[in-house]
Order: C-alpha cells, then sequence, then structure tokens
C-alpha cells in the first residue's frame, strides 16, 4: 500500500513537471536560436556590460580632470557687466529739480596665481594618478567581466552535457520498461516487476525534466551577462573540455607582483600619498598671485528740469596687482598637516605589504586547489569509462537474464554519479584555471 502511494506521488509530481516542462519549452522554442562561440560571448559582452560601460565613463571623467586647468595653472579670466538707472527729484530751491541718469559699466578681471609653493604641480601629478586608478579599475572590471562570461558560458555546456546523460538514462530506462512490460504479457513477469521499472522511469523522466530547467536558467543567467533586451536560446559551439596544464608555483608568482591589477592599483594609491607629503608642505611657503584687469563706466545724465541737454561722462581703467601672503601661524595645523600626510603614507606601504601577503596566500591555495581538481578529473574519467562500460555489459546481462532490474538500477545510478562527477570536474577545473590567470594578471591577454 506504500509503495503505491509513493507511486501515485511521483505521477503526479511527474505531471506537473511535465507542465512546468512544456511552458518553459514555448519560451524555448519561440526564441530565437543562436550558435554562438566564447569569443564571440566576450566581445558582445565587453561591448555591452553595463558595469563596464560606467567604468569607462569614470575613466572618462578622470581623462578630463587631468588637466593643467584643474590643477591651478592657469589664470581665471572673468567678465561682469552691469547697468544702472536712477531717477532723482531735488527741492524746489536747487538749480535743477529733475534728472535721470542711467550708466554701462563693463569690466574683465583676471586672477593667476603665481606660485603656492609646488602645489600645483603636485596636483597635477595626482590628477594623472588619478587617471591610472581609473585605467586600473576599468581593467579590474574587464577581468571580472570576462571571469563571469567564461564561467557562464561552460556552465550552459555543463548543463547540456548533464541532460544528455540524463536523456541516455532516461531511454534506457523507457526501453527496460517497455521490455518488461512485454515479458509481462508474455507471463514471464510479474506485476511487482513492472512496478520496479516504471518506479525507475518515472524518476529518471523527473531528473530529465529538472536538469532541462536547470540548462534552460544558464541560458538565461547568460542572457544577463551578455546584457540581452530581448531572450535568446544561445547554442555554445566551443567543446566542453579543458587542458591538464603543469603551472610552476614561482612563474606564477612573478607574474602575479608583475601584474595583478589590484596590486597595481595600490602601487598608484602609494604615489598619491607620497604626493600629498609635498601638497601638504607647500603650505609652508607664500602665495603670490596676480590680479589684473580693465573696467569702462559710461555714464548719461539728463536733466528734465530744467531742460538742459544731456551729460555723458565716460572712464576707462586697467589695473595690474600683485600679492603676497603667508600664513604665520595657524595653530600648528600645517605641521600636524605634514605629520599626517606622512603617517598615511607609511599606512599605504603596510596595505602593500599585507596585500602581497594575501596575494601570496591566494596564489599558493589556488595553485594547490587547481593541482587538486586535476587528480580529481583524471580519478572521475577512469571512473566514467569504467560506468559506461559496466553499464553496456549490464544492459546485455539484464537483458538474458543474468541480473535483475535492481543490479540494472544500482549500475545505472552508477553511471549517472560517475558522469556528473566528471563534468563537474571538467567545470571546476576551467574556473580554477581562469582565477589564477585574473590573480596573475593574465586573464585579458588570454581571451
Amino acid at each position: 500500500m506504500k509503495f503505491k502511494i509513493i507511486l501515485l506521488l511521483a505521477i503526479i509530481g511527474l505531471g506537473l513537471f511535465v507542465e512546468l516542462n512544456a511552458q518553459q519549452d514555448s519560451v524555448i522554442t519561440n526564441a530565437e536560436k543562436k550558435e554562438i562561440s566564447l569569443s564571440e560571448a566576450l566581445k558582445t559582452t565587453l561591448e555591452r556590460n553595463y558595469q563596464v560601460k560606467i567604468t569607462r565613463s569614470n575613466l572618462t571623467i578622470a581623462e578630463n580632470n587631468n588637466s593643467w586647468g584643474r590643477a591651478g595653472r592657469l589664470p581665471t579670466v572673468t567678465f561682469d557687466l552691469s547697468q544702472r538707472n536712477r531717477y532723482d527729484n531735488l527741492p524746489p530751491d536747487s538749480s535743477r529739480t529733475t534728472s535721470l541718469s542711467n550708466s554701462l559699466n563693463p569690466s574683465v578681471n583676471a586672477n593667476w596665481v603665481l606660485f603656492n609653493g609646488n602645489a600645483v604641480n603636485i596636483t597635477k601629478k595626482n590628477l594623472e594618478e588619478y587617471q591610472n586608478i581609473s585605467e586600473d579599475n576599468l581593467q579590474i572590471q574587464l577581468e571580472n567581466t570576462i571571469l563571469l562570461t567564461v564561467l557562464g558560458y561552460y556552465n550552459m555546456l555543463l548543463q547540456n552535457e548533464k541532460l544528455d546523460v540524463l536523456t541516455n538514462i532516461m531511454n534506457l530506462s523507457r526501453d527496460r520498461y517497455d521490455y518488461v512490460k512485454t515479458r509481462k504479457e508474455l507471463g514471464s513477469a510479474v506485476t511487482f516487476d513492472v512496478l520496479q521499472v516504471k518506479d525507475a522511469f518515472l524518476s529518471d523522466s523527473s531528473n530529465y525534466i529538472l536538469q532541462k530547467l536547470n540548462f534552460y536558467n544558464s541560458i538565461r543567467d547568460f542572457n544577463q551577462l551578455l546584457a540581452d533586451t530581448v531572450y535568446v536560446s544561445y547554442v555554445p559551439t566551443d567543446a566542453f573540455e579543458t587542458d591538464l596544464l603543469e603551472l610552476n608555483y614561482e612563474d606564477l608568482k612573478i607574474m602575479m607582483v608583475e601584474s595583478n591589477k589590484n596590486l597595481q592599483r595600490q602601487y598608484v594609491n602609494q604615489k598619491i600619498l607620497e604626493n600629498n607629503i609635498g601638497l601638504q608642505k607647500s603650505s609652508l611657503y607664500p602665495r603670490i598671485s596676480l590680479n589684473a584687469g580693465a573696467d569702462n563706466s559710461n555714464i548719461r545724465t539728463d536733466l528734465i528740469s530744467p531742460d538742459i541737454s544731456a551729460i555723458t561722462i565716460n572712464n576707462y581703467g586697467a589695473y595690474a596687482n600683485l600679492s603676497l601672503s603667508y600664513t604665520i601661524f595657524n595653530g600648528g595645523n600645517r605641521k600636524r598637516n605634514i605629520q599626517n600626510a606622512m603617517v598615511y603614507e607609511e599606512i599605504g606601504q603596510m596595505e602593500i605589504a599585507d596585500l602581497k601577503l594575501k596575494l601570496n596566500n591566494q596564489l599558493l591555495s589556488m595553485l594547490e586547489l587547481y593541482n587538486a581538481r586535476k587528480q580529481l578529473y583524471r580519478v572521475a574519467d577512469e571512473s566514467t569509462k569504467s560506468a559506461e562500460l559496466n553499464l553496456q555489459i549490464a544492459k546485455d546481462k539484464f537483458a538474458s537474464g543474468a541480473i535483475n532490474s535492481f543490479n540494472y538500477r544500482d549500475i545505472q545510478l552508477s553511471y549517472i554519479n560517475a558522469s556528473f562527477k566528471k563534468l563537474e570536474a571538467i567545470y571546476l577545473l576551467i574556473g580554477s584555471y581562469n582565477d589564477l590567470l585574473r590573480l596573475t594578471g593574465n586573464i585579458i591577454a588570454q581571451y
């Protein structure tokens, strides 16, 4: 009775899965199918990815800011124009009682800092370093995007390969189910045998439907990576395989120290901290600035009472002034700012040393993981070959009656388990290799 209830629930569950799968299939069927290679996927992602676009825009801002005008080398020139109107009504005993005057006063002013303790040159150096940081940020974003795209691409291949394995097993279970039903009709099998193989077939069908959903989900996730606005059913064309490379720790360490983008960015930050010491020391020097300009005053006065001809006055003027300012005392803040800048520079050195230590530890861990996954792949490959051969032999033995359905089912499950382990070993090996490429700063050059 308990077995029949379980079987009934399995049939109901399978019906629901079939319905959901049919809905999903309708979306896939109506979607555009497109073959895509890994290189094409990477090109598309780097063109469309919003985070890459945002980082490129930030780099454009840094490039715009990297100028002598932003650093303060060039003068500031302003133009002013004022227009005034005035009406006067004086007492009757005055020589004139009513007048209307208006004036137009244009002026040009320039302010130029001639010397401020070399702060302009230091600020310009910092602006160059900020641009370098933005370039490093773009490289880091490109690395992250490439890694995600590679993993997303091979995840589609992984899920598709798993789907092929389960498809094969489901077809074998269907054939076994049909075979046992035929034997029952001929009287050489009982209902219990039919229920056993039917339960296995339903279980394999459920696994197939769930894996098909996983495959579709991997395609949908890849659509998001490529920033597709319309769902596209991608068909990966690259092979799901990887090379078993022998990687040397010392060589990887040299590449990491020279090319790791996070470390390169920290070096640039350190240069800015060093420049800031000079920037704070510039406050110890006087500030010399030039202020120059020219103005014109055009005034017209109309005497309404008594009625006299208008009076016009034009004034022109120009000036050029030098000013020097020097802070004699400000509570010791200049000295404290210099000391703080020197401490920040020391902190930056410690952060570089700490980052090198962390990166070296990551490199050791990732390399050990890569080597371990190579060994796991070799074991999984041999296990899969044995399981596949065993499945072929078991199929013939079951047909001849040499083994029962329980033994045959165990061999099927062993084959599924071995095949999945091999596929996952390939995917994890690809992931480890690309992690090492990113850590050593070579993932962009690789792809």
